[in-house]
């Protein structure tokens, strides 16, 4: 969180963000970011509370499966070891 609102990206008025309840003060930074609703003791969760956390996770799901398999090449998560010349792009 701390580096994403370092980075201040203009993500404009067609951007969406959607992020889990872990980034619940990032609505104060982009309007336009979507997180789950929190319950507490004194105020629990609505049905369109539940159907909306319900349909933003299954949203996010498909975004956190494209991680996932981003993620099994090992040549992306880690430091490029080999070096490049300039001969190599041509």
């Amino acid at each position: 969180m701390k580096l994403f609102k370092m980075s201040r990206r203009n993500i404009g008025q067609a951007g969406k963000i959607l992020a889990d309840s872990g980034y619940q003060g990032l609505m104060k930074i982009y309007p336009q970011a979507q997180t789950s609703r929190k319950s507490s003791k004194l105020k629990p969760l609505t049905i369109e509370d539940k159907v909306y956390n319900h349909a933003l996770s299954k949203e996010r799901s498909k975004v956190e499966n494209i991680f996932a398999k981003v993620k099994t090449f090992k040549m992306i998560s880690t430091t490029y070891r080999n070096h490049l010349n300039a001969s190599d792009y041509e």
